[in-house]
């Protein structure tokens, strides 16, 4: 609802139809060497941020390994099941209409739309930019996949680009801007963690 227009209002015909090239398929050893070497270089670089990226990075290893197949499962099924529902509860207990329903909460709900609309435009300025420097092999439709909401953005990038060209497949490369935001999300929040406790 928030970024098709904003998608559309910056870019063009032209733009929105271009097609990238199938990404080339990475080997089994680039999938496990990237979780051990975004851990090793946040925790040398950003210390503080370390724990939130070697549980994130843990379970991408986990995943990529296909040794522990049952806990895979157990991850990607029962247990994320079991973790919404507890989050859900968790923050629904606490959502009373005191807290929800009052200015400060307003505001900070606002302030996050417009950071998200602001997010969206950037990452579109940025896509947009590197289709400049590769001289249009780079469909600025990805660039909303920056704002790391994983994976909808990426879902609404590869929606627009088959409205306008149905033979288009950016899911894959919308995935990259939006795997690098998360990592970069991450990393900020634990440089918070560390600045504001």
């Amino acid at each position: 609802m928030i970024q098709p227009p904003i998608m559309r209002a910056l870019t063009t015909q032209k733009e929105r139809v271009i097609e990238m090239p199938v990404p080339d398929k990475v080997s089994k050893r680039k999938r496990i060497l990237f979780p051990i070497i975004i851990t090793l270089a946040t925790l040398l670089l950003v210390p503080t941020a370390g724990p939130l990226i070697a549980m994130l990075m843990l379970g991408n290893l986990i995943r990529e390994s296909g040794a522990t197949k049952r806990l895979v499962h157990a991850l990607q099924n029962d247990l994320l099941s079991v973790l919404t529902m507890l989050i859900g509860l968790s923050i629904g207990a606490t959502a009373t209409a005191d807290r929800i329903l009052n200015f400060q909460t307003i505001l900070v709900i606002v302030l996050g739309l417009v950071a998200f609309c602001f997010s969206t435009v950037g990452g579109i300025l940025i896509a947009k930019l590197l289709n400049k420097i590769t001289k249009g092999k780079v469909n600025p439709l990805i660039g909303n996949a920056g704002v790391s909401a994983m994976p909808m953005a990426a879902r609404v990038s590869q929606k627009m680009a088959q409205r306008y060209n149905s033979q288009n497949h950016l899911l894959m490369h919308a995935m990259g801007p939006i795997v690098s935001s998360t990592i970069g999300s991450a990393i900020i929040a634990g440089i918070f963690i560390a600045m504001f406790g």
